[in-house]
């Protein structure tokens, strides 16, 4: 056979490199010239290699095949399986095997069992072109080929240890099929390359390969397709009679990061690859958004003359009006947002956000919108690709009505732009300074003026046409601050700055000889210096009468000062607040306060502040909702725990634990709740007096999930040191005693979930692993996993599972989705990914790539997703960004007949780039809903119907999809007229837009 086999050399096109390596016409008289013919070299080596990969892969498909026509015809003469060529077996169960998975793995060698059967994906080995010619032919075909398929592998490779005849090691090993030394691996391989041309130069041979349902697939190694080799690999094969002896049925398999993950099919699936997934009828509204973001910004809580208070946390802008309890959000944000300006006519406002990259890696640039507040239209999007990391400030010009935006981005230079918003253009730019810059604000009367503060420093600018001019305030005799903090103007045009010292400085014009070419009309000098506070001044206002109100950091009290800046009236906001980030004039004689805490207070001087909004300071990972309340828990690591009414949406009550907590689950009987925390510790407290009613410590690493049983007569506790510890519970939750642990994860846990009549547990681990454990065995490990696959789990919060595994993206490494649930009506899952989005999958899940609803509001990872008791709800947690997102689930709906109508169940519409946004040069109808770029609902392309077609098309036709998706929602730099950045479309802008524009109907149940 060897004889036939042609050189792989001349396969590999090495003639070729040889060729390129003589050519003339490549100088080496120069470094450059070497360089480029290195660079060049290396290049085409590359491809070679993936040319020899692509080999490789055709190779032990033959060789499968080989394999499968002589079982066959051994077993039509029921004799036993030829024991010859033992090296070609083993060679081909090597070249199977070798794939994005571990070295440590060992053959089994006896010649009883055909270990060349395990099956692999082909049509790595061809181009796309042939798999599409060969596809119509290969359908005709598949019923006969799937009766030579159906004999099974008969090595698994699964991220636990399968119980067989073979003797199970104590020390586990996360794949189960176990190779001999690498050496020996590295040699058989070769000795499949030379076996490999035979076969190939046959023409039939190579369309029946091409026509075959695979079972597997090898990701291809490459330059090239480096990229891909995280893809999420699905294949389904059955069970060999001899593994039959320890585990039945069929099963897939699904390959993350070159792991092996092995699901087995439940009994009533008869036809797996007659399954489809489908969008699901329901969707996501956002209804209300719980937190502010005031720890690292200021200046950023204002009131509008709607009567609702502005501020932002996440990529969400709200709009809060206290008095009707009302939300209304401006969505058009992709990543966090970082300052707010209002308009002088106190209806548009300018918000600008951070960069940031979504999850194909793209860059999203940071940039400025302009949007109209009443009816949440964007207006306008400014500077991208002209903005650096983010925007530090902004602010509108007061003496030509708003017509002009002043900019501060985040570069190291600290870049000042102008910008004629309306027409979109940059009038003028320059740097600033490399210190970090605080503060921008025109000046009210003098459209000329722009002042900019910061680190050491205060700058006036003189704008005169395209050009800047920077005049550095002088401090003299005063002392100079480490910080100038704030900005604000008397009625007389007087500067007024506040700085970290706690001081209070007037800057007065001293006018001066104008310089030919300079531009300068003055200069501002110190007239005046007053102690206002202990610790550092954070914030100014100017009130409508001309009054002042300023906010310390350490001394955290707000003082009223008169027309002379004599202080008149001051009040201090309590510890538990933080300090003073943002003052704002409210309602009569009301002040409105955001503080480091992530508060906004309303109050006066005379009744004290209560609080409007609240959330918590630190990264945020546990959720828990209450079984049968419209109440829901969560705890960061900040220490707090909050219970929160998701009707009334308001706090009930906050506790502080002596440790940051990470996951919480409520007792079925709703009287107590469970709270893990990061040491191990995890405290049980009175749900409705917040009372501590027991602690308990389970080993010193942090504990990742709680779970009770639906009774309540059982908690599992999952932990980072790989064990669940199991406890009994009494007296309605109040009373536990240690039952017993689980053992056997090699990593560690990440989710569990119960059987009904808790008899079970399975739990993932972060090695992927998928186990089952009998829990009136003694916590026991089941090593026939296909025992439990019928099992139907009360809650489905697991990330890996047969029900779900459709759930992963392409191109997952195994930690991009960080939460599952399942509805308690069985019909949704809802996931929380890595890359800001929350999506919404039919249950259940079983297709690999199945479509799904995506919802962006978030700015942050999204730690955690969990139904309320009924399924109204969805409560989505952000890390980071530290924010809490209520969602309402609604059905496919049709719009009131004078609005647009829209097929809620269609797929991706798409969005014309002329309606990104409305140029407010020409009258003001806004034509681009406000959410239309946030709250979209990306849908994926499902795999065909069929397991062949998706097998035949994983390397081509799905490649090309999802190029075609990346292209659609990418940013193209040199689009101005562009409403968002990353280009996303919405499935349903025009209802969005009704539930959101519409005050009389605000989104709130």
């Amino acid at each position: 056979m060897e004889d036939g086999l042609p050189c792989l050399a001349s396969v590999c096109n090495s003639s070729a490199l040889m060729n390129f390596c003589t050519d003339d016409s490549i100088s080496a008289a120069s470094t450059s010239d070497v360089q480029d013919r290195l660079s060049a070299l290396e290049l085409r080596v590359q491809q070679q290699e993936d040319e020899i990969t692509v080999l490789k892969a055709a190779l032990a498909d033959v060789l499968r095949r080989l394999s499968i026509s002589e079982d066959n015809v051994a077993s039509v003469r029921k004799s036993a399986p030829s024991k010859g060529q033992p090296g070609l077996r083993e060679a081909i169960s090597m070249s199977c095997i070798t794939n994005g998975s571990t070295g440590n793995r060992k053959t089994s060698h006896s010649p009883a069992v055909p270990i060349a059967r395990k099956e692999t994906l082909s049509s790595a080995a061809k181009s796309g072109t042939e798999k599409k010619k060969e596809k119509l032919q290969g359908q005709r075909e598949r019923k006969e080929d799937s009766h030579s398929n159906d004999q099974n592998p008969q090595t698994q490779a699964s991220p636990s240890p399968q119980p067989s005849a073979q003797t199970i090691p104590t020390h586990r090993q996360t794949p189960e099929v176990k190779s001999s030394a690498p050496g020996k691996s590295v040699k058989r391989s070769s000795t499949v390359e030379k076996s490999h041309g035979s076969w190939e130069s046959s023409e039939d041979s190579r369309n029946k390969l091409m026509r075959a349902a695979s079972a597997s697939k090898l990701i291809p190694k490459g330059g090239k397709n480096a990229d891909k080799h995280k893809d999420v690999i699905v294949s389904q094969a059955k069970m060999s009679t001899r593994e039959k002896n320890s585990q039945e049925g069929e099963y897939i398999k699904m390959f993350m990061r070159g792991r092996p993950i092995t699901m087995f099919l439940p009994s009533d699936v008869d036809k797996y690859y007659e399954i489809k997934t489908e969008l699901p009828p329901e969707k996501l509204k956002l209804e209300w958004v719980y937190g502010y973001r005031g720890r690292d910004c200021r200046a950023n809580v204002y009131l509008l003359p709607t009567g609702e208070i502005v501020y932002f946390i996440a990529s969400i802008v709200v709009l809060f009006n206290y008095e009707e309890r009302t939300q209304r959000h401006y969505l058009g944000h992709k990543d966090c947002v970082k300052c707010l300006a209002v308009h002088p006519d106190k209806i548009r406002i300018a918000t600008g956000q951070l960069a940031g990259v979504d999850k194909d890696g793209r860059l999203l640039p940071p940039h400025v919108r302009v949007w109209d507040s009443v009816s949440l239209m964007t207006l306008q999007i400014i500077g991208i690709g002209t903005f650096e990391r983010g925007v530090g400030c902004l602010d509108f010009s007061k003496a030509d009505s708003g017509i002009h935006l002043c900019v501060i981005d985040d570069s190291n230079e600290h870049m000042l732009t102008v910008w004629d918003w309306q027409k979109k253009s940059k009038v003028a730019e320059i740097k600033t300074t490399n210190e970090v810059v605080l503060a921008v604000t025109f000046h009210p009367t003098d459209k000329d003026t722009i002042i900019t503060s910061g680190k050491s420093h205060i700058f006036f600018w003189t704008w005169n046409g395209n050009s800047l001019a920077r005049k550095q305030g002088i401090f003299g005799k005063y002392e100079k601050p480490k910080f100038v903090q704030c900005l604000a103007f008397l009625g007389n045009g007087e500067v007024l700055t506040g700085d970290s010292g706690g001081i209070l400085l007037i800057w007065s014009r001293t006018t001066v000889e104008t310089t030919p070419g300079k531009g300068s009309k003055g200069v501002y000098q110190i007239s005046r210096q007053i102690k206002a506070h202990d610790g550092s001044v954070f914030t100014l206002c100017q009130m409508r009468n001309g009054m002042l109100l300023t906010g310390g950091g350490k001394d955290r009290k707000i003082i009223l000062w008169d027309h002379d800046l004599n202080p008149e009236r001051e009040i201090e906001v309590p510890d538990q607040y933080g300090t003073i980030r943002a003052v704002a004039e409210g309602k009569a004689d009301q002040v409105l306060i955001g503080t480091s805490r992530n508060f906004i207070l309303r109050g006066t001087f005379n009744d004290g502040f209560q609080v409007e909004v609240q959330g918590h300071t630190d990264e945020l990972w546990g959720l828990g909702t209450h079984p049968f309340k419209d109440l829901f828990l969560t705890c960061a690591q900040d220490r707090q725990v909050c219970m929160w009414n998701s009707v009334d949406h308001t706090l009930e009550w906050t506790r502080l634990l002596d440790e940051p907590g990470h996951c919480a689950d409520f007792h079925p009987g709703g009287t107590v709740v469970a709270i893990g925390t990061n040491s191990g510790r995890w405290f049980v407290l009175d749900a409705e007096t917040r009372d501590l009613v027991s602690i308990h410590t389970d080993g010193n690493e942090q504990l990742s999930v709680m779970r009770y049983t639906v009774d309540g007569t059982f908690l599992a506790v999952g932990s980072h040191d790989n064990f669940i510890y199991v406890y009994t519970v009494t007296d309605s939750g109040r009373k536990y005693s240690r039952y017993g642990k689980c053992t056997g994860h090699s990593s560690y846990i990440t989710h569990l979930d119960w059987s009904p009549e808790n008899k079970f547990i399975m739990s993932n681990s972060g090695d992927y692993e998928i186990l089952y454990w009998s829990i009136p065995d003694g916590c026991k490990l089941i090593r026939n996993r296909s025992d439990c696959k019928d099992v139907d789990w009360v809650t489905y919060t697991c990330v890996l599972g047969f029900q779900v595994f459709g759930v992963w993206p392409e191109g997952s490494d195994g930690t991009d989705i960080n939460a599952l649930v399942r509805s308690h009506n069985r019909k949704v899952i809802a996931v929380a990914d890595d890359f800001c989005k929350v999506h919404l999958f039919q249950y259940p899940c079983s297709k690999a790539k199945a479509p799904s609803h995506e919802y962006g509001a978030h700015s942050s990872h999204v730690t955690n997703v969990s139904f309320t008791h009924n399924d109204s709800h969805l409560i989505s947690t952000g890390g980071k960004d530290m924010s809490i997102i209520q969602w309402r689930l609604v059905e496919k709906v049709t719009l009131p007949q004078n609005d647009i109508m829209v097929d809620m169940g269609t797929t991706k519409m798409p969005v014309n780039p002329s309606e990104s946004f409305v140029q407010p040069s020409t009258s003001i109808p806004l034509a681009q809903p406000f959410d239309e770029t946030v709250v979209n609902e990306s849908v994926v392309d499902a795999f065909p119907a069929s397991l062949e077609d998706n097998l035949e098309q994983t390397v081509e036709a799905n490649e090309e999809q999802s190029e075609e998706q990346s292209e659609g929602s990418s940013l193209d730099p040199g689009e101005p007229n562009c409403e968002d950045p990353s280009n996303e479309t919405s499935e349903e802008p025009s209802e969005s837009t009704i539930t959101e524009d519409q005050p009389e109907n605000p989104p709130v149940s």
